[in-house]
């Protein structure tokens, strides 16, 4: 079995070979994959957070050895709050790019070790707890407002509904699946939308039935989600009540508390 880590602020993961087919996800810096297969210069691959599989360029990512990947998946959970940052060597020899959201492998003491060279970075960073935490969920679900929405996007240059739930999830110690027709499956079912808390997950869906969007409950019949940008709206049991266009957007169909 083959190991990789991205190290590059961003990377498009496709849905088939080829510079030229759909998007479906993007690695951050940092994010671990397992490499399943090849086609030409092409990896299929499948991201170890949370087994989503897809292709990437080879080029874009760096092949590890078996035991740093161990390392890497064991070791604490720091990531960047920082909107975009470049690091360098200690000798200035080699950089790295990264945005908000991107793993900091090694980090200790304003540094990050990557393929064994050490990289100085101090930049906003936050520690992924074991203990959930209403109030960083918040506050990092809202350093998102205003980043434009991208099919397939997990940046704050460009984010979808479900990247937006999970990666703001992550950053607080809770690893979810990449898609909002899988992270429906997870937590405990809400009977009303009255009845939601901060944090909890309402999932809307088209008329045949299938989940096609997902926000973060933020309190006071207030919603944080991805649709055209981030953006707050209100919620009710119809569903998403966007406050320019005064008509409902999105139909509800549940509510789920997947916090502990």
């Amino acid at each position: 079995m083959n190991y990789g880590i991205c190290t590059q602020s961003l990377v498009p993961v496709r849905i088939q070979p080829g510079d030229r087919q759909e998007m479906v996800n993007q690695l951050l810096f940092g994010d671990l994959l397992v490499i399943k297969g090849h086609v030409k210069e092409w990896l299929l691959i499948e991201t170890f957070d949370d087994q989503y599989e897809g292709w990437v360029d080879q080029k874009q990512v760096l092949i590890i050895e078996n035991e740093t990947f161990n390392e890497l998946i064991v070791s604490d959970r720091f990531y960047s709050l920082s909107l975009a940052s470049e690091v360098f060597t200690i000798d200035h020899s080699q950089k790295l790019s990264f945005t908000r959201g991107a793993f900091l492998p090694g980090f200790a003491d304003h540094a990050l070790l990557v393929n064994g060279l050490k990289y100085d970075y101090h930049g906003e960073v936050i520690r992924a707890n074991d203990l959930f935490d209403t109030e960083s969920l918040i506050n990092i679900a809202q350093s998102y407002l205003g980043m434009p929405y991208l099919w397939g996007g997990r940046s704050p240059f460009g984010i979808d509904c479900s990247g937006f739930v999970q990666i703001v999830y992550k950053m607080c110690g809770l690893l979810l699946p990449r898609d909002a027709s899988q992270q429906v499956q997870h937590g405990e079912n809400v009977s009303f939308v009255t009845e939601g808390k901060i944090g909890d997950l309402a999932f809307f869906g088209n008329e045949e039935g299938d989940i096609n969007h997902v926000g973060i409950l933020i309190g006071n019949d207030k919603i944080i989600h991805a649709s055209g940008q981030v953006r707050i709206d209100k919620i009710d049991h119809q569903g998403i009540y966007n406050v320019d266009t005064n008509q409902y957007s999105h139909q509800l169909r549940v509510i789920k508390r997947v916090q502990n």
